[in-house]
């Protein structure tokens, strides 16, 4: 199974911007991920289209299951 934890925030314009962390630690929880991104947000060193990340929206684990076909 592959994991990727998806940190989802909002830029000075109000849209939503995704990051995408391929392989999370197993202990990663909601607080450790709320942290993070704001750390993310106070270091300021993403600039999109809308500007920098002003808001946390959501952090979310995606699991995904490939099964390979021969």
């Amino acid at each position: 199974m592959e994991k990727v934890l998806e940190l989802v925030f909002k830029d000075a314009a109000g849209d939503k911007k995704i990051i995408k962390v391929t392989d999370p630690k197993d202990e990663v929880n909601a607080e450790t991920a709320r942290t993070a991104m704001q750390a993310v947000i106070d270091a300021d060193v993403f600039e999109t289209s809308g500007g920098s990340l002003t808001e946390i929206v959501e952090a979310r684990l995606r699991t995904t299951q490939v099964d390979v076909l021969e």
